[in-house]
């Protein structure tokens, strides 16, 4: 089924404790899209760079089956431009510089051939721009993915409480899950929030797995121990980005085949650490993932 995602494509300077880069692509959607590209053929971007954004890297997101068509490029802006720093335990980074240039007035159009989208993946961007990406959708698809952060939890919560009943998932961090619901316990902060609008709620807790609500039902799907991880940046995106894409693809949206959407995207997130940027998220093969999905299966299965 086809996939429709929204978000930002980017520049990124990343420094790790294991090293540091130069300008090297980035931005939510690319993640997502790169991710999904394994699940889905039918994997459709809007998005905005400005014209210093390298043709090369508008062909690797083609490469991988991604639909540019709704890719603005505004030839006299410059691209989104992200910088941080990562601190030693890699949980916690600082922003160096943030660039919003094309994005500071992105205004998403959906191309006429994306309509048809059964899932859609509002990737983190402002919520008053993911509420508009639903109005200009002819149709409501059979899936929508929500990703915010703690940055518009605090400035544009009106914005969000407005969006989170049109979504059918919301997928946030276990501090961002604590911050909209008021509540430290997460099983109480999920029914709170779920109690919000979006009936499933996903709570990422990083290098300690995530967590699936919906109703009274929870799924617990581990982090996989790594023996190194380069840079966490962009690991969410690429989580996101497996779990919609398995559901696309199977196009099954019951709570038991989300429970293997969330393996899938842990699967890829777990990949994406291993190297900077989306280095080795783009030359994957379905043996590697297929593999790497067995390590969790083996790391999760018991029997009594």
């Amino acid at each position: 089924m086809s996939l429709l995602t929204v978000g930002s494509v980017a520049f990124d300077a990343l420094e790790t404790p294991f090293g540091k880069t130069e300008k090297i692509i980035g931005g939510a959607a690319t993640y997502i899209t790169l991710s999904a590209s394994y699940f889905t053929s039918k994997n459709n971007l809007v998005a905005v760079v400005g014209g210093d954004f390298p043709a090369s890297m508008i062909e690797l997101l083609q490469d991988h089956g991604v639909n540019t068509d709704g890719l603005e490029i505004v030839q006299d802006g410059k691209t989104f431009f992200w910088s941080g720093k990562y601190h030693n335990d890699m949980n916690s980074r600082d922003t160096v510089e943030v660039q919003l240039n094309v994005m500071e007035n992105f205004n998403p159009q959906i191309p006429d051939n994306y309509q048809d989208c059964q899932f859609l993946m509002l990737g983190n961007t402002a919520p008053a721009i993911q509420n508009l990406v639903l109005e200009r959708l002819h149709n409501r698809p059979k899936f929508v993915l929500l990703d915010t952060m703690n940055l518009w939890i605090d400035i544009a919560l009106a914005d969000l409480q407005v969006l989170l009943p049109k979504v059918d998932c919301l997928t946030i961090n276990d501090e961002e899950a604590r911050m909209l619901s008021g509540d430290y316990s997460l099983r109480r902060a999920a029914k709170t929030i779920m109690a919000m609008g979006p009936k499933t709620l996903i709570i990422k807790k990083g290098e300690h797995g995530a967590l699936l609500f919906q109703g009274d039902d929870v799924f617990f799907c581990p982090a996989l121990p790594l023996e190194e991880v380069f840079d966490p940046t962009g690991a969410g995106d690429t989580f996101a980005g497996g779990f919609i894409g398995y559901l696309a693809k199977t196009n099954d949206i019951s709570f038991e085949n989300m429970k293997s959407a969330l393996v899938y995207g842990s699967a890829m997130a777990s990949f994406c650490v291993e190297k900077f940027g989306t280095e080795r998220i783009v030359n994957l093969t379905q043996d590697e993932i297929n593999a790497r999905v067995q390590e969790f299966v083996k790391l999760a299965g018991f029997q009594i």
